[in-house]
């Protein structure tokens, strides 16, 4: 008998790092010839073939209220309808597995947050959906994307060691490089309208303000003129750019700087541009980062990205520390923009991604369900 998981989700939108994962994860156990239940609030794009999914039709004027509804009415339907295993791609109850993209939210509530934001109705939904997932009661098995992410929820929930499963990244392989690198990179160069002579810095991602396109901005300004003049800031993400373009304004950047919204042409981008930048506040990975190795070019990133250690193991970027301080982002972007050694730190990771496990993770996930569905039959 076909075995039936449903994979829970709350909104889909096709330029998503979670959403790329969630869709892989699931199309690797489609392939394994489970069927796939698929509850969301919202999908944007084409539904792939042989995925039945349920709208859950809940509305509330507050992100928390309507994840609560979103709950109740995903356990009522699975009550009436149940599956051999759930899995959760947001914290909520009642979930078998739950791939973990986010960092801790309790934690990060407690760093960036006055102690009256714990009195929230948010906090206190969030919360407690986290705690249901990851405390020591909870029998839920989590996918971790990093290391780093153990430590934080061992601390704040005592999680067994047994429940944690750190996965390898997931990383496309058709983002590599590819031999004919070169004409990609005049080509898209050449619609760019960027010449020889100038850097081109790239930024993938949405949710600008936590990417940390405003430090992004900010170190583009603060480079010397004669390097400024000659350097293009392009980002692609889903989010709005009104505040960033103001910020650009200020600064005299603005005509340095191009918002491409979201674009499925990454793997050309990747090559048409001189170096990554991704100094993002929080990210519990941060595909990108591998997206960069893969494709040869250099990165510069924050040390509060999951992956970051990858960048500083490859010796193909620089990461800068935390507490992030706007100087050191500022420093190292005109270091590396200076330097006669960028194609070397590329070559550094494309070596590195040539002998490390960058893009196992979706069957390994497959793996860990496929596990817990024979645990609970």
């Amino acid at each position: 008998m076909r075995k039936k998981t449903a994979f829970c989700l709350f909104k889909y939108f096709p330029y998503g790092g979670l959403q790329r994962d969630f869709i892989q994860i699931a199309t690797t156990c489609k392939n394994r010839g489970y069927d796939i239940r698929i509850y969301v609030l919202s999908w944007e794009g084409k539904i792939p073939l042989g995925f039945d999914v349920r709208f859950v039709p809940v509305k509330a004027l507050q992100n928390h209220t309507r994840v609560q509804k979103y709950f109740r009415w995903v356990a009522n339907d699975l009550d009436r309808d149940p599956v051999d295993c759930v899995i959760g791609f947001n914290r909520m109850p009642r979930l078998d597995v739950y791939f973990a993209s986010d960092n801790c939210f309790c934690e990060k509530a407690e760093r960036q947050r006055g102690w009256l934001y714990r009195f929230s109705g948010r906090y206190r939904v969030y919360s407690s959906f986290e705690k249901a997932v990851f405390s020591a009661k909870s029998d839920t098995v989590v996918l971790l994307i990093a290391e780093s992410q153990r430590k934080s929820y061992y601390s704040y929930y005592g999680t067994s060691e047994d429940r944690l499963k750190v996965l390898p990244p997931g990383v496309s392989k058709e983002l590599k490089k590819p031999e004919n690198a070169t004409d990609i990179r005049k080509a898209v160069r050449c619609e760019w309208g960027v010449s020889d002579s100038e850097f081109v810095l790239l930024q993938v991602g949405s949710g600008f303000i936590t990417k940390g396109v405003d430090r992004s901005i900010y170190a583009l300004a603060a480079l010397p003129d004669e390097l400024r003049k000659r350097t293009r800031y392009f980002v692609v993400g889903k989010d709005c750019p009104g505040r960033f373009l103001r910020l650009a304004h200020k600064l005299g950047v603005c005509d340095r700087i191009c918002f491409f919204g979201g674009r499925d042409d990454i793997a050309c981008l990747l090559q048409g541009a001189d170096l990554m930048v991704h100094p993002s506040i929080n990210e519990a990975g941060g595909i990108v980062l591998l997206e960069g190795i893969i494709a040869g070019l250099p990165v510069v990133c924050t040390a509060a990205c999951g992956y970051a250690v990858h960048i500083e193991r490859s010796g193909c970027g620089c990461v800068i520390p935390e507490p992030y301080q706007q100087e050191n982002l500022n420093r190292c972007l005109r270091e590396m923009l200076t330097s006669d050694k960028l194609f070397e730190m590329g070559q550094c990771g494309l070596q590195y991604a040539e002998e490390t496990d960058l893009y196992s993770q979706h069957e390994v996930a497959a793996d860990i369900i496929e596990q817990v569905i024979e645990y609970k039959s």
